[in-house]
């Protein structure tokens, strides 16, 4: 099975201003596209090429050492990605279902963003912020590089269901934002897609 890069269900632009067209565009078809390549090189002629990347990034301790770390990182690279290209949309807001488990959880939604930027904003160098579910409740986590809570507790030492994440590498927001990732941080409450969001939350 080859990996393919996902079609986006928007234009580049459409989440200008805080999302600028151009890194829209390179973080799409250029370094989504390079772990897609990279995975399908590194599958090629095994008995994993038939798995599908979610079966493939939660059986990743059945993988040969001296492939496990390459393909650590770009299917997990390919997977995060694609769980962000769906999760941004303008316009949404939070409600229903996850709105109250947010609450439940952290107290308020103005503790939950507080908890969220600061995670992110201090995570060091390149990685993921994620809220996931767990056994039914609500965590924030970071990964690092391109590890996914899906590759389990024996791979990266946590697990859970992605709910939602933000990428923190910066080519995700380096040439509109530079140094500032704060901003970036915050600009990403305006692009999240909480319907979608929302919706893998009552997936599991």
């Amino acid at each position: 099975m080859s990996y393919s890069l996902p079609s986006l269900s928007y234009p580049y632009d459409s989440l200008e201003p805080y999302l600028d067209t151009r890194t829209m565009e390179i973080h799409h078809t250029k370094h989504h596209q390079t772990y897609i390549n990279n995975a399908n090189m590194a599958l090629k002629g095994t008995v994993f090429d038939n798995l599908t990347a979610y079966e493939l990034i939660t059986n990743l301790d059945k993988i040969h050492q001296d492939k496990k770390t390459f393909l650590r990182n770009n299917i997990g690279g390919h997977v995060n990605h694609s769980i962000f290209w769906k999760l941004l949309k303008k316009g949404t807001s939070l409600k229903n279902e996850l709105q109250i488990a947010i609450k439940d959880n952290f107290g308020s939604i103005e503790e939950f963003k507080e908890k969220f930027e600061l995670l992110a904003s201090s995570h060091f160098g390149s990685g993921w912020i994620w809220l996931i579910n767990k056994n039914d409740k609500l965590f924030l986590t970071s990964t690092n590089n391109q590890d996914n809570p899906l590759m389990g507790e024996n791979i990266i030492g946590i697990s859970g269901y992605p709910i939602f994440g933000l990428d923190v590498w910066e080519h995700a927001y380096y040439l509109k934002y530079q140094n500032r990732r704060l901003d970036y941080i915050k600009a990403f409450w305006n692009v999240i897609n909480w319907d979608e969001a929302n919706k893998r939350f009552l997936s599991k």
